[in-house]
């Protein structure tokens, strides 16, 4: 009799398996067909991509920007106020606006201003990130004065001091 009850305990656990079997393949697609449903919405509720721009306003914009020039300045080497015996190394470029005259004569006048202010500075100064930033900030103030508001950014490129 053992042997009878195994074998009906063994085909309800197959009708079993198969049921589970069902249940999950149900369960799937249901998050399927949910999964399917958000999509669409958030597509609906998006609406259609916006069209790129028209070339005549691209080529307008385009127009009306400023052309600008980078224009590189000497090195400068100089030493500095405190302490007498440290030197310093500066190159650098200035971005002049396309209606300037004579870069590089502004160039050489912003140069030599440059040299002015690296004269004056101290080691305390110089020294970490703020300074370098302090220094970068006070150039670039300095070139739009001295320009009159024809050099837009004054850009370090290197800073050496020894």
């Amino acid at each position: 009799m053992a042997g009878a009850s195994d074998a009906a305990d063994g085909a309800g656990g197959g009708k079993a398996k198969k049921a589970s079997l069902a249940g999950l393949i149900v369960e799937i697609v249901a998050v399927a067909v949910i999964a399917a449903g958000a999509g669409a919405t958030t597509a609906f509720l998006q609406g259609a991509p916006a069209p790129p721009p028209a070339a005549s306003t691209t080529a307008a914009k385009t127009a009306s920007v400023p052309e600008k020039t980078l224009v590189e300045l000497p090195p400068i080497v100089t030493n500095i106020a405190s302490p007498a015996d440290l030197w310093i190394r500066v190159e650098a470029s200035v971005v002049v606006d396309g209606k300037a005259t004579s870069p590089d004569v502004l160039a050489a006048e912003i140069a030599t201003d440059a040299l002015a202010y690296l004269r004056t500075l101290t080691i305390a100064q110089i020294e970490g990130p703020i300074g370098l930033e302090n220094i970068r900030q006070d150039l670039t103030e300095r070139a739009v004065v001295r320009s009159k508001g024809k050099v837009s950014e004054f850009i370090l490129k290197t800073l050496v001091v020894q």
